[in-house]
Order: C-alpha cells, then sequence, then structure tokens
C-alpha cells in the first residue's frame, strides 16, 4: 500500500526531498506530489499522485485534461499544471521524434520505470525512419510477470499507424535474463506483428543498472 504523506516524516516529504537532494532523487509519484501541492477532500495527495502516475503511464502523450478532471478535487487548475509540465518536458526530452539506433536508444526513455514494484510492460510505437512516435504501458502485473496479449500492444501502434514496434518491461524482482514467459509472448508477439504488418524490432528487459535485448542475443 502506497505511503500517505502523513506516514513520512517532515524532512523526507517531496517538497522537502527536492530541495535536499535535487528532482532526480524522487519517483514519479513523489514529482506528482509536488506538483499537486496539496491533497483533496478524502485523498491525501501521495495517493491521488499515485493514481494520476499511473493514468498517465497507460495514455502516454495522449492525457488530456478531462483523463485527469476524473479524480475527485483535480480540477482545471490542477490538471491544467500537470499537463503544461508534461508539455514543457516533452519539448526538451522529445521522446517523439528521437531516433531508435541501437537498443540502448530506447532506454533513457523507459528507464524510470525500473523503480517500480510491479512489472509494467511497455510498448513504443515506431514510425518508418526508426523514430518514436509514442510510448505507453499495456499492462502492469505482479512483481514477477506482466500479463499481456498481442491485441493490446498492437492496438495502439495500429491508431499511429506504426510500421514497427519495440517492447520493453521492467524485472522488479532484480536480473535482466528473461524467463520462459518472456520468450514465449516474444515470439507471440513477433507472430502477430508479422500477421498486423508491424514489425516487433525488439523486447528489451530492464533494471535500474542493466538491460537485455532479445535482438542483440539473436532471440529474436
Amino acid at each position: 500500500m502506497s505511503k500517505t504523506i502523513h506516514d513520512i516524516p517532515e524532512s523526507d516529504r517531496p517538497r522537502e526531498k527536492l530541495l535536499r537532494k535535487g528532482a532526480k532523487a524522487l519517483s514519479d509519484q513523489e514529482l506528482l506530489a509536488v506538483l499537486l501541492g496539496k491533497g483533496t477532500p478524502g485523498m491525501d495527495v501521495m495517493t491521488l499522485a499515485s493514481k494520476l502516475a499511473r493514468l498517465i503511464d497507460e495514455k502516454g502523450l495522449d492525457v488530456k485534461a478531462e483523463d485527469l478532471s476524473q479524480f475527485a478535487g483535480v480540477g482545471d487548475a490542477k490538471a491544467t499544471l500537470i499537463l503544461a509540465a508534461i508539455e514543457f518536458a516533452r519539448r526538451r526530452i522529445k521522446p517523439e521524434g528521437a531516433k531508435i539506433v541501437t537498443p540502448a536508444d530506447l532506454l533513457p526513455h523507459v528507464r524510470h520505470f525500473a523503480d517500480r514494484k510491479q512489472e509494467h510492460f511497455l510498448c513504443a510505437s515506431i514510425n518508418g525512419a526508426n523514430e518514436i512516435l509514442n510510448i505507453r504501458v499495456v499492462s502492469i502485473g505482479l512483481i514477477d510477470r506482466s500479463p499481456v496479449h498481442p491485441r493490446e500492444v498492437f492496438a495502439d501502434a495500429l491508431s499511429d499507424r506504426a510500421s514497427a514496434v519495440i517492447v520493453a518491461h521492467n524485472h522488479p524482482s532484480g536480473g535482466v535474463e528473461p524467463s520462459q514467459s518472456d520468450i514465449n509472448i516474444t515470439a507471440e508477439l513477433k507472430a502477430a506483428g508479422e500477421v498486423v504488418g508491424i514489425e516487433l524490432l525488439d523486447h528489451i528487459i530492464f533494471n535500474r543498472t542493466g538491460y537485455f535485448s532479445f535482438l542483440e542475443d539473436g532471440k529474436l
């Protein structure tokens, strides 16, 4: 269960932690808590930040004000503040349009998921010039596996008019070696991509310090 703001010592609360350690030391949930400032009646700021982080993971760059406003207490002011922060960062980092030449090129855009306590399965839509169109969370699973179906992976890629995809997921439990389940889903996704005309370029497994690429290892 996520901690509430009252469970955290005052010196370790998001704003104070940012001032002491810098923004890089904060989790996504903590960064959103700083933007929100406070919670809503009946919902602590950390709980609200956790719910919003999950929504933004799922929606990717397509998140809209009405998506954020579905949570009680998130009105136009908070929704527009979050969207403005996302757009401000996007214009500088620009994941969409970033060129993917090697598997490692995707890692800066997904590495922040390495700290998640559950496995997050991600899909990056890629155009014909090997540029990122969008990155979305396809599914969120348990500590050691994330259930995923090819239909979920390729649905958004089709709407993006992508020519290829790269999938990736974090391994919260430790190493980056693929499990038999990882090998099986990679084969399923490759076969499904051939049917719909969207190539699976790679499947990357990553943690905070390393990664495994099915392409680089000759398993794709």
